[in-house]
């Protein structure tokens, strides 16, 4: 039996394809191994290259314009990293979800919150709520992760938390020394 016939890629399209991977990784490494087509964007690197990599085994694909590092190894904070890179750039960690990153009360462990000023359309799947945010709350990155201010979503969790958990993720926070005695107590005259 005749071996089909297979045109030899000129040695230049590997050393494309093994460069655009090099620069991904090192920008995914820092980004708990994800990837988006807005990042790749702004590296210069075209979309579709996101495709092909996923094609070759290289990325994985975790939503629509999201993809994550095959060799990267799974970590705790996976889940929030994912749910924010997929509701798009602008968002962030909101309300229980930051208190449930940073483990200071107990939560819903099947609801991650993330604020955004955008309209998304796309499919999330089901544990990510997405909330409209407000011009005076401005994100910080917590571990990396674009996040609402601590003091903030200790305050903004109160329709979806009860007040006693709120005043334990107070103190806890206020015990590691995430928020100051001032905001202590001024976060606990508003719970």
């Amino acid at each position: 039996m005749a071996k089909p016939y297979l045109p030899k890629l000129p040695r230049f399209c590997y050393t494309i394809a093994v460069t655009t991977y090099n620069r991904l990784f090192e920008e995914a490494i820092e980004n708990y191994g994800l990837v988006t087509t807005s990042m790749a964007r702004k590296m210069g690197i075209e979309p579709g290259a996101l495709v092909d990599l996923a094609y070759r085994g290289r990325l994985t694909r975790i939503g629509q314009g999201v993809y994550q590092l095959v060799q990267y190894a799974p970590g705790e904070k996976d889940p929030y990293a994912q749910a924010v890179a997929l509701v798009g750039d602008g968002s962030y960690l909101y309300g229980e979800s930051v208190i449930a990153m940073l483990r200071l009360a107990p939560t819903d462990p099947d609801r991650i919150y993330v604020a955004t000023a955008n309209r998304v359309r796309r499919n999330l799947g089901c544990g990510i709520k997405v909330v409209k945010s407000r011009p005076e709350y401005q994100p910080i990155a917590i571990e990396g992760i674009p996040s609402q201010r601590i003091q903030d979503a200790i305050v903004c969790a109160k329709t979806t938390m009860p007040s006693e958990r709120l005043r334990a993720a107070c103190k806890e926070a206020f015990r590691i020394g995430k928020i100051d005695e001032k905001e202590r107590k001024r976060i606990e005259h508003e719970i």
